[in-house]
């Protein structure tokens, strides 16, 4: 099968993407879904240094954008969702490998993270669409100014409106 036209086939920057309450959901899913992965990495008795150092190994599927947008964004949806730390995870425990449980909660925690953060599955034209929104280029400029400027009622203040 051809590949579309530019411009055909992708999904605009408003379209897929969730919002209001149903965002809010999936924000506290993820915290739910980061909590309970670090507790139950606690149970099995791992060594903490083990999450400093595996947390980013997801996003080492962003290399997959260095052989274009399609390829990039499959493989980093490959490593931010769910099944795949879900099988290690049981694969771990079927074969009673510690080791393994505990880096495939690793990684959900991480999925988790992201989630809380904002950052979702990516759409297969550019980096920054995801479907929790259209990503700023400077998402931590803005997640630092976010915090110092939301206001008692919790409404950010920022003029920055590119990631919240």
């Amino acid at each position: 099968m051809a590949a579309p036209p530019p411009g055909q086939g992708t999904v605009s920057s408003a379209e897929g993407v969730v919002a209001g309450a149903p965002r809010r959901w999936l924000g506290l899913e993820g915290l739910v879904l980061l909590a309970a992965a670090l507790i139950a990495f606690g149970a099995l008795g791992q060594p903490w240094w083990l999450v400093p150092a595996a947390i980013l190994a997801p996003d080492l599927a962003m290399t997959g954008y260095a052989a274009g947008p399609r390829p990039g964004a499959h493989l980093y949806n490959l490593t931010h969702a769910t099944p795949a730390p879900a099988v290690m995870l049981g694969a771990g425990y079927w074969q009673a490998d510690r080791l393994v449980m505990a880096l495939a909660l690793i990684w959900l925690a991480h999925i988790g993270l992201d989630r809380l953060l904002g950052t979702g599955l990516k759409y297969n034209d550019r980096f920054t669409h995801t479907h929790l929104g259209d990503r700023c280029v400077h998402f931590t400029a803005c997640w630092t100014r976010y915090l110092y400027s939301v206001s008692a009622a919790g409404r950010c203040k920022s003029p920055c409106r590119c990631c919240f």
